[in-house]
């Protein structure tokens, strides 16, 4: 695009004149920084006729900024930029809540909660810190130490010695003297209240016969010795007992419910009592 003027051996000279450097370039046998050669490159174009990129550049940067400006105008004005910076907050904040919940949320709240265990009820600490109610438990159940710290969230050092195997057991040995320690509570009057509560919210589940009408029952167990049989459903208005429709729930030990409470649950509660249906 440019030509050198003068002889050729006066071009090499004012070449060999010049510094080699990133810098600096050479035009019309002068050097050139980089923003005087853009200035440079800029003012010959215009003169010539000959309009070079750069304007196109800096045209296009300025439509650009423009585009955005108007983006965020229009987006102002209808609303839709206020509604996603809500959603971006609430998302944060509850994702913040939720991971606090995480970390607070206690070992009985978490295994009341799992899946399948909505049957059972959360107890108190203080009825598992008095060692009268657990009075026999530490010979039924394996790693009882370990496994009465995991319930009431005592902070030890126990699971840094454990394998993963072992801190399985620990865990298993946890659920099974929960469930031992369950079976006494809800037949206390605490206990029994919150297994009302319960029962008022058909957590333990509807008689399967047409006769009793959806009848609310009540869990109970056909053994209180552990690892005997499994939960099952017993129904108020024909006295029978059925099988729990979750299949969760049907894996549950009958043990942790015992043979007790649905009797018990009735005589405290006569008012809730039904008529027995009829036979059919």
């Amino acid at each position: 695009m440019y030509k050198e003027s003068g002889l050729k051996s006066e071009v090499v000279d004012r070449l060999d004149n010049v510094a080699f450097h990133p810098m600096f370039q050479t035009v019309n046998g002068a050097s050139y920084s980089l923003m005087q050669l853009h200035d440079h490159i800029n003012r010959d174009s215009l003169s010539d006729g000959n309009y070079s990129f750069f304007p196109y550049l800096g045209f296009a940067s300025g439509l650009f900024i423009f585009g955005i400006h108007f983006f965020l105008l229009v987006s102002l004005t209808s609303g839709y930029f206020w509604a996603f910076l809500l959603f971006l907050v609430l998302a944060v904040d509850e994702s913040g809540i939720s991971g606090s919940d995480v970390k607070d949320t206690s070992w009985i709240s978490w295994f009341c909660n799992l899946r399948g265990n909505e049957l059972f009820c959360q107890i108190d600490d203080y009825y598992i810190q008095d060692h009268f109610n657990l009075c026999g438990l530490i010979h039924q159940v394996p790693y009882y130490d370990y496994a009465l710290d995991l319930i009431l969230d005592v902070d030890c050092t126990h699971g840094e010695r454990f394998t993963e195997k072992q801190y399985e057991l620990v865990e298993s040995a946890a659920e099974m003297l929960y469930g031992m320690i369950h079976a006494r509570y809800i037949l206390t009057s605490q206990g029994l209240a919150s297994m009302l509560d319960k029962y008022k919210n058909y957590a333990f589940g509807r008689c399967p016969r047409v006769d009793c009408c959806r009848q609310p029952c009540l869990p109970i167990g056909q053994s209180d010795i552990p690892l005997a049989s499994t939960i099952k459903i017993y129904c108020p208005k024909c006295e029978d007992v059925y099988y729990p429709r979750s299949k969760y729930q049907a894996n549950i030990d009958g043990a942790y419910f015992g043979t007790t409470f649905p009797h018990l649950f009735l005589m405290t509660y006569e008012d809730l009592k039904p008529q027995k249906a009829s036979q059919s």
